[in-house]
């Protein structure tokens, strides 16, 4: 999957809309539910949908507490070929 790199803009209620181009690449409805994961001065979301809490934590609990910027992307690698599994 080629990255994706886009920018949002806070609204004064604390709002995001997340940009078209990523909303459409990962299927993302009105309504459907995203997980938020602040690590440091990162933010993940991830999509939410049919998974229980215990598989949406897996990979968060299994991961280094202390990951560092470069890791991220070995990680995310790691999660998707655990997912494929």
């Amino acid at each position: 999957m080629a990255e994706t790199v886009d920018m949002g803009t806070i609204s004064s209620r604390g709002q995001v809309a997340i940009p078209t181009e990523i909303r459409e690449k990962m299927h993302l409805v009105e309504g459907e539910k995203v997980l938020f994961v602040l690590e440091g001065d990162s933010l993940l979301m991830r999509r939410v949908k049919g998974m229980s809490w215990e598989e949406i934590t897996r990979p968060l609990r299994a991961a280094p507490k202390k990951i560092q910027e470069k890791d991220v992307v070995e990680l995310v690698h790691k999660v998707r070929r655990e997912k494929k599994k």
